[in-house]
């Protein structure tokens, strides 16, 4: 089976009126199909960049991106991944089951077929009690669920998600990273995942690849090793207090640390 994503020698230089900017150099990285990646590094890095490329929405100056073995483009085309951000991104005037149910609609799905998927999602994303509701009328992690669901409606093998609770308080932050684990387990699609947080990152992964200031490169990935009975499939609330949680942490934190001048955490990553 082809690996989800497959990034190869990847620059990216941008024109600015000031002159050429190289946002990522070098970039080699494989994520295999069913697992859960995140990047991770400081503002300006190049995370976001990096998960453009890999969804097609701007093209590398060189080198390649392949995900299921084909080009970016025609994965694209082919609707190999759904994509979710930190903003839902949802139509106001659109219900909770119309929202999700619009790429189905995109791609003409008829319409029983899309009434039996949307109900799947809405159950999984556990809202099936508000698919009549409107976007205004949701918290924001409900809100953020309905956008998950949309980018699962066509069945990717793979989902992009750039720094989708970012905007969410602790404690739903915290919720959502749990639905998600559950989600991606019963999907089995793979995940590549952009964020800040350092513990988010340790309890969604597989691996987490720490990125370095610009330009960006791969500094370090860190393997999750969570325990045999922490696989994460499995992982639950009372993991974020085992010591191989923070062992883990630790880990990421001082590989994101030997990446920023003098030793000291990038700006924005010390109080996460």
């Amino acid at each position: 089976m082809s690996a989800a994503v497959e990034i190869t020698g990847v620059d990216k230089t941008f024109d600015t009126r000031s002159g050429a900017v190289q946002a990522l150099t070098g970039i080699d990285l494989t994520v295999e199909a069913g697992e859960f990646v995140s990047l991770i590094g400081p503002s300006g890095c190049g995370k976001s960049t990096l998960m453009r490329l890999i969804a097609d929405l701007d093209e590398p100056t060189a080198g390649t991106v392949e995900v299921f073995g084909k080009g970016a483009r025609q994965a694209r085309l082919d609707q190999e991944y759904g994509i979710a951000f930190q903003s839902a991104g949802l139509l106001p005037w659109r219900t909770v089951a119309a929202n999700v149910a619009l790429p189905l609609e995109l791609h003409g799905v008829a319409s029983a077929a899309r009434s039996t998927r949307v109900a799947e999602l809405l159950d999984m994303v556990g809202l099936s009690d508000f698919a009549d509701r409107y976007p205004d009328q949701l918290s924001g992690g409900m809100q953020q669920r309905v956008a998950i669901a949309r980018a699962l409606a066509e069945q990717p093998r793979l989902l992009l998600m750039d720094e989708p609770f970012g905007a969410l308080d602790e404690m739903t932050r915290e919720k959502m990273q749990s639905d998600l684990v559950r989600i991606s387990a019963e999907t089995g699609a793979a995940v590549v995942f952009v964020t800040h947080s350092i513990p988010e990152a340790v309890f969604l992964s597989d691996r987490v690849v720490v990125m370095s200031p610009r330009p960006g490169r791969i500094q370090e990935i860190v393997p999750m090793r969570l325990g045999a009975e922490a696989a994460r499939a499995a992982r639950t609330e009372e993991l974020r207090e085992e010591r191989a949680f923070f062992d883990m942490v630790t880990a990421v934190r001082e590989a994101l640390h030997q990446g920023s001048p003098v030793g000291t955490a990038p700006r924005g990553l010390e109080n996460r």
